[in-house]
């Protein structure tokens, strides 16, 4: 049996999710995965330049979530 997904909420940080899944969009296209990465980091934020996935921007724009 594999291990389940795993998904950390980081405080007022990114969704880190660990284990294999797929990303859908709104219009049910599939996003690709970062390929050379084990964990995959989400934005929270919603000011990342590489959305969906966190570039660090909301350590500067003052995201607070718990």
């Amino acid at each position: 049996m594999s291990e389940p997904i795993t998904i950390r909420c980081r405080e007022n940080g990114p969704l880190v999710v660990h284990g294999p899944f797929r990303l859908i969009d709104h219009t049910g296209k599939e996003i690709a995965l970062p390929t050379d990465k084990p964990l995959v980091a989400l934005c929270r934020c919603g000011q990342s330049a590489n959305k969906p996935f966190c570039d660090g921007s909301h350590k500067g724009c003052g995201f607070v979530g718990e």
